[in-house]
């Protein structure tokens, strides 16, 4: 008789459906698996196509005449074959990175488990458990976001380069691409910029530098912590021995510690230039991920010459800064301090200075355009405006003298005269016009230059009157190219006319006077030069911008801290260092006339120094005690520009020139001479020093002006 079959219990079915349901799921998952393994290594590049691939993108800066001044961004060295990689370097990255390469088909599953336990045990993930091949997956197609979807893509990479590649190959491209800190991809990279010398030099000791750096490039580069590089290095060192790559005992004798790197190559100024023109990149062009080349204006031989002036005359404790424009706006020289590597700040383009007299330059181009000229006379006397009460360095009036006298020396009175009658407004109107890009106040102390300005904006200013009349925009950047195509070039923008070229010919008239006899004698260079002078209040900042032969050039002087220098005047330091910079940058240019010849003041006289009795710029009359008078005790003549005749005060409102009554003028006052116990203590000839001023009697004095801290 058959024996009936007894029926399985209802938890032994479904037991039984479930593991059917989980070997299908299993089978449908491997099957996804190999088809996303089998697209992925049809879509992989070719193994020539991924050793020519850069990772990331590199820029070149090149000078005008294609030196390579810096390379930013990713740099690369020698491609070494499978059979240059020195084996210890192979053993040492196996060793530390991946121990199970040869044996795995691309992803590690005892390391994938070891990852999984270690992230249980302490609650966060620490370990990733990536293989060489992974690593060499998300450096070259993915990122390091630590999300499973990467992960998963990772995995898929992993397994069908392994597909597509032999062990040889993927080691090849991993150690040629790698990155390893300091902008270095590759072991030949890494090798030249830590070691100074290639890759297939390598000893034990270094290859465990280089190995070491993979899992934290940022933290154990040499470049970066040195000690820390070499702690690392025992730890690959001691892996190596205990996976039996090398003996105990060469372990032992290996040094990290022993090791020499190469010294940093030293930043110079011309840093200060690229620091300036390359973020300008995002501006012109899109391209991210091609290597560039990027083409500048930088001369290198005006570079060395303005590195030089600066380091020469800047006065002890005290910073300098120059910037060279040539006359189409291209930025031929650049120095942003005396020394690049102790201070990166740059007091070219960053710092805002107050430019003292030489701000007299839009005062008197607004002068010239309501209807002045060089030889319009005006008065040299006190001035008290709204409270304020300017005087000249020399303590002295002049009386009656022309723009061109006045400008010369620096006649703080005839300034302000200037900017009450053109207008205050006006005055802050045109240095905006020029190219001014800081705030401009209104108040009557700004035709002195008390508003904080840059040092490119000043020169792209004298550089506008030099292109008579026309805008002069300064750029560093000719042209941007990628894999040899053009994808940026600069056009010269010359159709922005600031001033009528007749008032930028008589601001030239002026300026190539202050340079022959008046505040900038020290600037001349044997060819015609115009220029000004500027130095603010207690001698904090001293300037000299001017132009000749087509280059225009500014130089700033003083402390980053504003803290006052002794001695420093427009007309001494900065003008030498103009004089040293420009005799350097215009040798090999044609001597370039001036459309006006210069013409002599009433003077062959300068003052020493040009910041009115060397105090700061908001100025009111104080007692010997310092407490301020009252400014009806000042006394104060208005007086007719046009003819040197006092009148009444309520008419200091008209226009410069004119007569208001009609009737003829008396006589006017003989011009005041300079006296020649004055002239011998100015040009040095009495070693006197001057006699103080009687107790009681007014002194010029005003109110601090805030130090500006180092930005």
């Amino acid at each position: 008789m058959a024996r009936r079959p007894v029926p399985r219990s209802p938890w032994r079915r479904r037991l039984s459906i479930a593991i059917k349901i989980l070997i299908a799921l299993a089978v449908v998952a491997f099957g996804a698996l190999l088809t996303a393994v089998y697209i992925a290594r049809t879509q992989l590049p070719s193994f020539d196509e991924l050793k020519s691939s850069p990772n990331g993108q590199m820029i070149r800066v090149h000078a005008a005449d294609g030196t390579v001044l810096v390379s930013i961004g990713p740099s690369y060295g020698e491609w070494l074959p499978f059979d240059r990689i020195p084996r210890i370097m192979r053993d040492a990255t196996i060793a530390v990175e991946d121990k199970r390469f040869y044996s795995h088909l691309g992803v590690d599953p005892i390391g994938v488990a070891r990852s999984v336990k270690v992230r249980f045990d302490r609650g966060r993930w620490v370990q990733g458990g990536s293989t060489i091949t992974q690593q060499l997956a998300r450096n070259v197609f993915l990122n390091n976001q630590k999300k499973f979807g990467r992960k998963f893509r990772e995995w898929i990479l992993a397994l069908a380069m392994e597909r597509k590649f032999t062990k040889e190959q993927v080691l090849e491209l991993y150690l040629n691409k790698v990155y390893y800190g300091g902008g270095a991809y590759g072991i030949d990279a890494a090798s030249r910029k830590f070691f100074g010398h290639g890759a297939n030099r390598l000893t034990l000791s270094e290859a465990a530098i280089i190995a070491g750096l993979v899992k934290a490039p940022s933290n154990y580069s040499p470049t970066a912590d040195a000690q820390a590089a070499v702690d690392r290095a025992q730890v690959v060192l001691n892996v190596m021995a205990e996976n039996g790559v090398i003996s105990a005992a060469e372990a032992a004798e290996a040094d990290p510690q022993a090791v020499k790197l190469a010294p940093e190559p030293k930043q110079n100024s011309v840093r200060y230039f690229t620091d300036w023109a390359l973020p300008q990149l995002e501006l012109l062009i899109d391209e991210t991920e091609k290597p560039l080349e990027v083409w500048t204006t930088l001369d290198l031989n005006m570079q060395r010459a303005a590195d030089a002036a600066v380091r020469a005359n800047a006065p002890a404790g005290a910073q300098g800064a120059l910037v060279s424009l040539d006359r189409d706006g291209a930025v031929r020289a650049m120095v942003g301090g005396k020394d690049y590597v102790s201070s990166i700040y740059n007091r070219a383009t960053q710092a805002q200075r107050q430019p003292g007299s030489a701000f007299k330059l839009f005062v008197y181009l607004a002068a010239l355009e309501a209807g002045m000229t060089p030889e319009t006379t005006a008065v040299d006397e006190p001035i008290t405006i709204d409270g304020w009460s300017p005087r000249n360095s020399s303590r002295r009036y002049s009386w009656q003298v022309t723009l061109r006298t006045a400008f010369a020396y620096s006649l703080n009175t005839v300034a302000a005269r200037l900017g009450q009658q053109v207008g205050f407004t006006t005055v802050a109107d045109m240095a905006r016009r020029f190219g001014i890009t800081t705030p401009i106040n209104t108040q009557p102390s700004m035709v002195l230059g008390t508003s904080d300005v840059r040092l490119i904006d000043m020169t792209r200013a004298f550089a506008g009157v030099a292109n008579k009349g026309v805008a002069v925009t300064p750029y560093g950047i000719t042209k941007v190219t990628a894999n040899n195509e053009v994808i940026y070039e600069h056009e010269v923008d010359r159709s922005r006319v600031l001033v009528a070229p007749y008032v930028a010919a008589q601001m030239t008239d002026l300026l190539q006077t202050a340079v022959n006899t008046g505040t900038g004698r020290a600037a001349q260079i044997g060819r015609p030069v115009a220029g000004k002078t500027g130095t603010t209040s207690s001698s904090k900042d001293g300037w000299f911008l001017g132009f000749s032969s087509g280059l225009t050039t500014g130089v700033w002087m003083g402390r980053d801290d504003a803290r006052p220098i002794g001695g420093l005047q427009g007309g001494a330091a900065p003008s030498r260092a103009f004089a040293q910079f420009m005799t350097k940058a215009v040798a090999k240019r044609p001597i370039e006339q001036f459309e006006t010849e210069v013409t002599l003041p009433e003077w062959q006289l300068e003052p020493d120094e040009e910041s009115y009795f060397g105090e700061p710029d908001n100025s009111a009359f104080v007692d010997d005690d310092g407490a301020p008078l009252p400014s009806d005790s000042v006394p104060v003549a208005e007086v007719d520009y046009g003819r040197g005749v006092e009148r009444p005060s309520s008419r200091a409102e008209r226009p410069l020139g004119e007569d208001p009554d009609g009737d003829a003028p008396p006589a006017p006052p003989p011009p005041q001479r300079l006296d020649q116990d004055w002239i011998d203590r100015v040009t040095g000839r009495d070693p006197r020093p001057p006699a103080r001023e009687p107790r009681g009697e007014r002194r010029y004095q005003s109110p601090p002006v805030e130090d500006r801290p180092y930005q």
